[in-house]
């Protein structure tokens, strides 16, 4: 018998069935950006500052594309803070600093919401790094 200080193992196997839940989430956002004529350069892009869940790429644009799996836009929005935000913008400028050749492009946040069901809604340019021009 597990002693009650060690738990039972559900915490993990929750655990691991939101980590499935959330790659699935990414899986769909990738097809639906290509899908709009997005070319998928990286998928959970590690890096040493934090992880890109999408890197696309379309004309002139680098999008970096966050992925929330949530009912709706606006709760996508809402669990994307500004901790969070200031992290993925510092992955980018990471990518960027070792991927020159992309430097070119416009760089673009992106958030895509995706549902349990029903269709991921693309929100281009979600947000943009405090200090930024608009474009």
């Amino acid at each position: 018998m597990r002693s009650p200080w060690w738990g039972n193992g559900s915490g993990r196997r929750e655990r691991r069935r939101r980590l499935a839940r959330g790659r699935g989430g990414e899986w769909r956002a990738a097809l639906w950006l290509r899908l709009r004529g997005y070319r998928i350069l990286y998928r959970r892009l590690r890096t040493p500052v934090g992880e890109l869940d999408l890197v696309a790429v379309r004309g002139g644009v680098l999008a970096v594309v966050e992925v929330k799996r949530r009912p709706d836009p606006e709760a996508a929005r809402a669990a994307l803070g500004p901790v969070q935000r200031r992290r993925i913008e510092a992955a980018a400028r990471w990518l960027l600093a070792v991927r020159p050749d992309l430097a070119g492009l416009r760089l673009r946040f992106d958030l895509v919401a995706v549902p349990a069901r029903g269709l991921p809604r693309h929100l281009p340019d979600a947000w943009r790094p405090e200090g930024s021009s608009p474009a």
